[in-house]
């Protein structure tokens, strides 16, 4: 499918927002003029009376696309283009006077339902959604009939209708009026504007749009065709293209398979000669089929605005929670430096130039790398799912990500330990798993700061989890938490403590998950959380 680069046009916006009115310029009158004739000359099939009424009767629809782009300053031409056309195509058995008076007054028929358009889905915008499809649709019918109604009583009026002919009129009229713009308005209206022009584009220059001509084809052929001789009973299959194309291209789709079925439709019955009240009830279908492809297709366009503002949401909550990442992670690194710039100071002070400030300093240096490490892998994770896999034995984890914290487990009278661990290997991402055990331990350590001295216990242990999964287990002495907290406790900005943003365990469940793990919290009378993680082979006992 060819891709578009043009900025102007966003593809997620509704189709088709109703635009302001502007006067026509005479490039647009000479097109609706040439537009409007060449369209009733295509459907001037089986006219009653020689009349203009048709089983099909698209330009009216250009009439109103006209209308609801140019407003009242569009009477005059299209006044003038139904005048032409009854001449010159219908060559319509009246006097000039009441020429001129008919197609004023369908002319202001047409404007009418065009106000009653523009009043109703002004806000937004015309086929945007389904309860505007849904009103374009009552307001077409409804207008089209009683258009229909006053046309017809104004023929009979000036004779042009026999005696006990003009409810077949009226109604031949309404059906021929109704499917010429529920089924052309959408397309001429795509094609009258920028963006409805390109969708169209993009759809029929791919193979795809070669199947929907074959499909239609060989619908075509089973409805008239094997049909013919069955009372039509197959009709039903022409509803299986645009179904199709509605499904995969949305609206455009639908009205591009829509306007070929019609135009089948109208080439099957010219060619096989059906009768007048065949082709009645043939497009009296026709209109069913077009406004279920059309609700098909508008429900697929709202799928995909729907998707694409929900993955726009699902970027701004990852670029929030990588904000409250990069707080949370970095918040150690930082401190660190803090407290190691500090014993520079007072290094300096005391007159030591030699290997303990250099070691002070190497620690710096070391963790200004890991700050900035935290911060290019956390982007890389919340942005793309990205993940550094390496291979590293789980002791190697445990006490990589043990080790700033004992000497903080010294100074506050804590008891950490941590049991023998099976002897097995993992394939993941050292800093992304890393973060994980930091976060759970520095929980752990707050849990157990407001007990007793020598009641303070947080215990790190491992054990084969079935086949080729282990499980971690951080324990405290702390309170533990109740049912309905722990819950709800890996929810975003969900936090059991005071200060905290209620990101760092669903942060860590996310880094768990990617990695093919699960990480949950268990109800008890002290903290407990459970860490698994598939292994590479089988995770022997303890070692």
């Amino acid at each position: 499918m060819p891709k578009h680069n043009d900025n102007s046009i966003n593809w997620n916006e509704p189709v088709s927002p109703m635009p302001p009115t502007a006067r026509p310029g005479w490039r647009d009158v000479l097109a609706l003029l040439l537009g409007y004739v060449a369209l009733d000359w295509a459907s001037y099939i089986y006219p009653l009376h020689g009349l203009n009424i048709t089983p099909w009767s698209p330009a009216p629809a250009l009439g109103l696309v006209f209308l609801l782009r140019f407003g009242k300053s569009a009477t005059p031409p299209l006044a003038l283009a139904i005048l032409v056309a009854d001449a010159w195509v219908r060559h319509l058995p009246a006097s000039l006077p009441l020429s001129i008076a008919l197609s004023v007054l369908l002319t202001l028929s047409y404007w009418a339902i065009a106000e009653a358009l523009r009043r109703r889905l002004a806000g937004g915008g015309i086929f945007g959604d389904r309860r505007g499809l849904l009103e374009w649709a009552v307001i077409v019918a409804a207008g089209t009939l009683l258009n229909s109604l006053i046309f017809v009583s104004t023929l009979s009026l000036g004779n042009l209708i026999p005696a006990g002919g003009g409810r077949d009129a009226f109604v031949r009229y309404w059906v021929g009026d109704g499917v010429g713009v529920l089924v052309s308005m959408p397309i001429l209206w795509m094609l009258l504007e920028e963006r409805g022009r390109a969708q169209l584009r993009t759809m029929v220059l791919t193979w795809e749009s070669l199947g929907y001509l074959a499909a239609t084809g060989m619908a075509l052929w089973v409805a008239f065709g094997i049909g013919a001789e069955a009372d039509f009973k197959y009709f039903y299959v022409l509803l299986l293209p645009v179904m199709w194309a509605a499904a995969r291209q949305g609206l455009a789709g639908a009205v591009f398979s829509a306007a070929i079925v019609q135009i089948g439709i109208i080439g099957a019955v010219e060619l096989l000669g059906f009768a007048a009240v065949t082709v009645l009830e043939i497009q009296t279908l026709a209109i069913v089929l077009a406004l279920f492809g059309f609700f098909i297709g508008v429900v697929v366009d709202e799928k995909q605005r729907v998707s694409a503002e929900l993955r726009q949401t699902l970027r701004l909550v990852a670029a929030g929670e990588m904000a409250g990442a990069l707080a949370h992670e970095l918040n150690q690194p930082l401190t660190a430096l803090s407290a190691y710039g500090t014993a520079c100071e007072q290094l300096l002070e005391q007159g030591e130039t030699g290997d303990r400030l250099r070691a002070t300093i190497r620690r710096m240096v070391a963790e200004s790398f890991r700050a900035a490490d935290v911060v290019r892998r956390l982007r890389d994770f919340f942005r793309t799912g990205a993940t550094r896999l390496e291979r590293i034995t789980l002791g190697e984890l445990l006490a990589s990500a043990t080790a700033p914290f004992v000497a903080k487990a010294q100074r506050q009278g804590i008891e950490l330990a941590m049991d023998p661990v099976p002897a097995c290997t993992l394939l993941a991402d050292r800093l992304q798993l890393e973060v994980v055990l930091r976060n759970l331990l520095s929980n752990a350590f707050d849990a157990v700061a407001e007990q007793p001295a020598g009641q303070r216990r947080i215990r790190l242990s491992a054990h084969p989890e079935g086949a080729g999964r282990v499980c971690v287990c951080v324990e405290d002495s702390g309170p533990g938490l109740s049912g309905a907290m722990a819950a709800r406790l890996f929810e975003v900005f969900r936090s059991s403590k005071a200060s905290g943003l209620g990101l760092g365990l669903a942060i860590s469940r996310a880094i768990v998950e990617a990695h093919g793990g699960n990480l949950w919290t268990e109800a008890t009378d002290h903290g407990l959380f459970k860490l698994v993680l598939p292994t590479e082979g089988k995770a022997d006992d303890a070692a």
